[in-house]
This record gives C-alpha cells, sequence and structure tokens, in this order.
C-alpha cells in the first residue's frame, strides 16, 4: 500500500507518506517547545507517522501571533528532544518556520505589526505598519538565525510558512502587497530570498519544504491557482517538498474547516499545481483528509505524493501502525468538528480531541506512546463491572475497562447503542459505530432495549451513564401549543404542524443552527432566535461561525437576534429585545427547544454514591462525556483495588456478545 511506503524527500528518506502537519497546541512553556511537546509528537511517531512537522516557530521577536507561540530562537532544546524521541521510529522531524505579520497579534509585545503594506487585517481591523529595508532585512536574517538553530538540533529539516497565516503569503498577494519598490513589482521577491538564506543555513544534507496558500479564495486581487503555478515553476530547485493548501486572512475556516466542508476539499488544487510541477518536486496533499481509503486513493490518482492527515493523527496517532496491520476499521475516526483541535483562542485550551481526550495530555514519561490511562496495566484480579448507559460515557467506560482487562456488562435501554451520536450527524454516527465495535471486540456483554432498575445493581460494581433528560423552559407555554426539543428533530421523531417553525437557541452552540440547517433542508420554512448579537456565538471558538451563518441565509432561515423568548401560545411567541424591553409576536406553528438539558438522576437517585459520567453528571458535549467515561473506569478500578472485597460480579462474559431484549433493535 503506497500510503505506507517509504518515500524521498530530498537527502531524506521518510517511513510512509503520512504527514503529520503543524498546528497550535499550546503546550509551550513560555516561547519554548516543552516535554509535553515531546510526548505529544512521539505518540504520533510511534504510530507510524512518516513526517512530523512541528508547531510553527516564529523567526523573529516582532511576530508574538498568540500567547503560547514558540520562538525559534528559545526552541533549540525542545526541538533536539523532539528529534531523540521521534528517532527510533524512523520519522522524519521537520520545523516549521514563520511570521505571521499583519495576521499576528499585538498584544503581548505592544508593537506595531509588520506587513508589506499598510493594509489593515480583515479579522483584527489593525493597521499594521509598512516594512522598510531593515524590516526586510531582519525577516531574512530571522528565517536563516531560525534554521540554523533547527539544523543545530538535529532536525531533518525546516518548512517554511507562506500559508494561510503567514507574512510571505501577504507578499504574494494583491490583497495586502500594494509596494511600489521591487517586493511589490516582483511579489515572489522576499519567499526567494528567505528560501536560499534557509537552504544556507541547513545546507544541502537537510530537507527544504515550503507551506504555500495556492488560492486565497479572493480571484479578484488574491493569489490565484493559476498565479500559483508560476510561483511554483520558479522555486521548484529550491525544496525538496511543497504542501498545497488555500485560504487568506479573509476565509479563516478555508484551511482547517470543520464537517460542514467535505474531505479532501483541495484535492483539485493539489492535483492542478503538481500536473504544472511536472514531478520536479514531491507535493503534499493538505484539506480534510481523515480516511485512509482516501489518502491512499489520492495517492493512486497521482494528486500528490504525500498526504497531510493531522486531525486524523490527533485523533487516533496509531493510524499508519493499523493500516499496516491490516486492521483499518480500528482506528478511531475523526469527526471533523474542530471543538479540542483548533486552539488559537484568548483561552490557551491545550490541544487535544472531542473523540480523543488522551490528545495533547501524553504521558511524559521517557518512552511512552499512549495516553494516560488507555492501558497502562491489567489490574489482577480483574472485575465485574456493570455499565447502564450505551452513549459515549457508557461506551467508553466500557471499553477501557475491557481494554485493562476487567469483565464488562453494559445495558442500554434504547434499541441502539451510540445515545445522541446518531443524532448528531454522520461523522458523529461514525463515532458510535467505531465504539460500539471496539466494546463487543473488547468481550464486552451488551444487552439493549433493557430498562435498569434499582434492584439491578443491588451488590454489584456499578457505573452510571444515564445521559440526560430535557431541561428547564424560561417561558410560559399555552396548553396544547407544540413545543419540542432538539434532539426531536435531530432525531427525525418530531411531528411538527404546517407553518413557520421557531428554533429557540439559548445557547448558541452546534444544535440550533444544526436544528435551523436540518429543518429548512426539508422545505420548512424556519426563524431561529437568540438573546446575543449573532446566531450561534459559541461557534466562533472552532471557526465556523462565520460560514454557519452564511449557510442559514443561503437556506432562507430568518434571523431574530438579541431576542428573548417570554412566551408561546395560539396566537405566535412572543419575544422580548433584550436591549430595549420592546415586545412584539412571532407567528409560528411550532417551537424547537435548544436549551441546556438537565442530568438524568432517577437511577443515581436510587443508588446514593454509585460512579457517574457524562451528561448524567452535567450535560455538555461529546468530548465530556467520553473524557468522563474514561475517567469513571480509572476511579472505578482504584477504588476496588483500595476495597477489594467490595461489591459481587456479574455474570463474567468471555466474548462479545450482542443480546436484545424483547422489542429491541440491533445495534
Amino acid at each position: 500500500m503506497l500510503l505506507t511506503e517509504p518515500v524521498t524527500l530530498g537527502p531524506r528518506t521518510a517511513p510512509s507518506r503520512v504527514m503529520f502537519g503543524p498546528h497550535e497546541t499550546n503546550l509551550a512553556r513560555h516561547r519554548a517547545f516543552s516535554a509535553r511537546h515531546t510526548a505529544y509528537y512521539e505518540r504520533r511517531a510511534a504510530g507510524g507517522a512518516g513526517v512530523i512537522v512541528t508547531e510553527t516557530a516564529s523567526v523573529h521577536p516582532s511576530d508574538w501571533p498568540y500567547e503560547r507561540a514558540p520562538l525559534a530562537a528559545d526552541c533549540g532544546p525542545g526541538w533536539a528532544s523532539v528529534v531523540r524521541a521521534c528517532r527510533p521510529h524512523g520519522t522524519l522531524v521537520i520545523a516549521s518556520l514563520g511570521h505571521a505579520g499583519s495576521q499576528g497579534s499585538s498584544a503581548y509585545h505592544q508593537r506595531a505589526l509588520w506587513a508589506p503594506s499598510r493594509v489593515a487585517d480583515v479579522a483584527s481591523r489593525e493597521l499594521p505598519m509598512e516594512m522598510e529595508q531593515p524590516e526586510l532585512a531582519a525577516l531574512v536574517a530571522g528565517f536563516g538565525a531560525a534554521a540554523e538553530v533547527a539544523a543545530g538540533s538535529g532536525l531533518d529539516g525546516v518548512e517554511v510558512d507562506a500559508g494561510q497565516y503567514s507574512l510571505l503569503r501577504q507578499f504574494l498577494s494583491g490583497l495586502t502587497n500594494q509596494r511600489p519598490d521591487d517586493y511589490g513589482t516582483d511579489r515572489v521577491r522576499l519567499l526567494r530570498e528567505v528560501l536560499d538564506t534557509v537552504r544556507e543555513s541547513i545546507g544541502a544534507d537537510r530537507v527544504l519544504g515550503l507551506r504555500l496558500s495556492c488560492d486565497e479564495l479572493a480571484p479578484w486581487a488574491g493569489i490565484t491557482p493559476e498565479q500559483a503555478t508560476d510561483i511554483v515553476a520558479g522555486l521548484t530547485g529550491r525544496i525538496d517538498y511543497l504542501v498545497v493548501v488555500r485560504g487568506s486572512a479573509m476565509g479563516t475556516a478555508a484551511t482547517r474547516p470543520d464537517f460542514h466542508t467535505p474531505p479532501g476539499f483541495n484535492t483539485e488544487l493539489c492535483a492542478t499545481v503538481r500536473a504544472s510541477a511536472a514531478g520536479a518536486v514531491p507535493v503534499v496533499l493538505q484539506g480534510s483528509v481523515v480516511e485512509p481509503d482516501a489518502a491512499q486513493g489520492a495517492l493512486d490518482a497521482g494528486v500528490c505524493d504525500l498526504v497531510e492527515m493531522t486531525r486524523a493523527q490527533i485523533a487516533e496517532p496509531r493510524l499508519v501502525a493499523l493500516v499496516r496491520a491490516g486492521r483499518p476499521e480500528r482506528i478511531r475516526p475523526c469527526v471533523l468538528c474542530n471543538q479540542k483541535c483548533r486552539v488559537r483562542d484568548s483561552r490557551n485550551p491545550v490541544v487535544s480531541c472531542a473523540v480523543e481526550p488522551g490528545a495533547g495530555h501524553e504521558s511524559v514519561e521517557p518512552g511512552a506512546s499512549h495516553a494516560k490511562g488507555e492501558a497502562a496495566h491489567v489490574a489482577s484480579p480483574p472485575l465485574d463491572v456493570l455499565v447502564v448507559g450505551g452513549g459515549p460515557a457508557g461506551l467508553e467506560a466500557a471499553r477501557v475497562l475491557a481494554l485493562r482487562g476487567h469483565r464488562v456488562g453494559l445495558a442500554e435501554r434504547a434499541p441502539r447503542l451510540g445515545g445522541t451520536l446518531h443524532r448528531a450527524g454522520e461523522r458523529w454516527a461514525r463515532l458510535a459505530d467505531w465504539l460500539a465495535a471496539e466494546v463487543l471486540r473488547l468481550g464486552v456483554t451488551v444487552r439493549t432495549g433493557v430498562e435498569v432498575t434499582r434492584d439491578d445493581l443491588a451488590g454489584r460494581r456499578v457505573l452510571l451513564a444515564t445521559g440526560s433528560v430535557p431541561g428547564p423552559r424560561a417561558y410560559a407555554v399555552e396548553e396544547g401549543v407544540q413545543v419540542v426539543e432538539a434532539a426531536e428533530v435531530l432525531g427525525g421523531t418530531a411531528e411538527l404542524p404546517e407553518g413557520l417553525v421557531l428554533v429557540y437557541d439559548p445557547v448558541g452552540d452546534a444544535t440550533g443552527t444544526a436544528v435551523a440547517e436540518r429543518l429548512a433542508a426539508s422545505g420548512r420554512t424556519t426563524a431561529i432566535l437568540t438573546q446575543d448579537q449573532v446566531i450561534g456565538t459559541q461557534l466562533a471558538l472552532t471557526g465556523d461561525l462565520a460560514d454557519a451563518n452564511t449557510r442559514l441565509q443561503q437556506a432562507g432561515v430568518r434571523l431574530l437576534k438579541r431576542s428573548a423568548l417570554r412566551s408561546v401560545g395560539r396566537a405566535g411567541a412572543v419575544v422580548e429585545d433584550v436591549l430595549t424591553g420592546e415586545r412584539h409576536t412571532v407567528d409560528c406553528a411550532a417551537v424547537v427547544h435548544c436549551g441546556h438539558r438537565l442530568p438524568d438522576t432517577a437511577l443515581a437517585s436510587e443508588s446514593p454514591g454509585t460512579p457517574r459520567a457524562g451528561d448524567c453528571v452535567a450535560p455538555r458535549t461529546v468530548h465530556e462525556a467520553i473524557l468522563e467515561g474514561r475517567r469513571a473506569a480509572l476511579a472505578l478500578e482504584r477504588t476496588a483495588e483500595a476495597h477489594p472485597a467490595a461489591g459481587v460480579p456479574v455474570a463474567a462474559p468471555t466474548a462479545g456478545v450482542l443480546v436484545n431484549s424483547p422489542g429491541g433493535g440491533a445495534s
């Protein structure tokens, strides 16, 4: 299989054609790579990544794009540590070097941002300074000095960043480069100077790569694919590989969009650029490639020579190893939600993954290549445990317990495992199916369509993951008027009367917008109501805010902002402007409630002190459910080790079995 075969990049050879690309992690200590970086990258190297490109390091102190952004001058020891950890696995380790220019931040160094011209950044609206010859010389020298540090640290090479968030792209683009001098009339000049300086610093025996925005999605003035092919043609003798990306400051979700953008979105662009290069340089496909079959298909079709699968390897560090072993079905799926792997915001969250909470929290023990608690040891003697609830928390708890050698039974009241995951969309449903397949593979006895009672818990070691129930509604509802829960719409069970459907979204996360989109797509006249200034305000954290609002407006959804729902009656819904207090009535046939849910504590209240996980503790996201399912499983194990006499075992299964009760459906 070509995906897992070696590939030559200039003077070095990578053991597979899978790249783990550069991305923000917030793992830095001050502005240096930390031991957490080392463990994070080592886990992906052990899993078979052919090339790891480390988090982009700023080449000059004038660039401080986010608080924990690495500074190349401080990265030498950290880079060397990453190399030592990854070298035994044969993985090439490449340092990404860059400067964010006008897309950076002045909040930390409190100096003017550098840019080719005095063009305000479209996102921050900040006006940068126009670089003059001293700054240009300092930038080129900064790239050279950073490359020298990288080479001295033992890295296999350097990748120069001219992608979406880069000063070099700003010089290449007519959107931001309006200079009358040679750097404006020949916009590629600065990039050539940087590449030549970096090559001189690292020598001929190390790899020099380039990440290039080949389509700014702004054809009126930005870089177009046609211009990109000309740029590449003039640079092929200088570089050892090229990563084809898209985007500019005008579309910050373009490079790493969520699941609303089809996987492999850069395939056509990459094929065009590679064809123009005529084999002169290996080309890397980037763009939400998360399935091995899709990656292999791109290689077979001649789209690229390598495939960047960054988010896929955050979710499943063993991706390449599992493909090599002929077990691709065991790869934990990436759902492309961006909820925990997109961390470039003022909260400084550590990079992680909604489906693999161990990502970003790897052990820093020497030689460790697994997440804490995943399978650190097998307890002796094994426990007999009943997990109640087959949603993400219960499935993860059962999976971890079984993986660690315990005998586990799982009971779920619904006819199908996965809980709300199946209602959330196709990619989330894949996660449900993966979790269900894993618990069966590991020997968990699963019973669906059964209601567990207090008597069933007596004398057993039990872990409750019973989910949630509808929460309170802070508005009056006239008797006989239909108000349904979001889950009913997403699950396809809601029967709504003809007329406008009002989606009430007091939370502002993905639920409300998803419900409104689904209703509009089915042909329903739809409006969405929020107290916020913008629809889906929480989507800013995942980069989907602008795109979500665009989709809603394109679908014809009426957007009712800055308003609270006060009552629902036969005459319609009474809404109140949260600033002025003015009220008016929206003529609607039904309301869909997208508010917070509450824990289902019915069983827990009858068994005080029983361990709980997920929504039955506090309904939140899939990430918290999986994380708490894992933590609860480990805590139960520790408690049992401390108090081995407690509990009466359930029947011990010997193989994975799915038992359906009368009236229950198969998983």
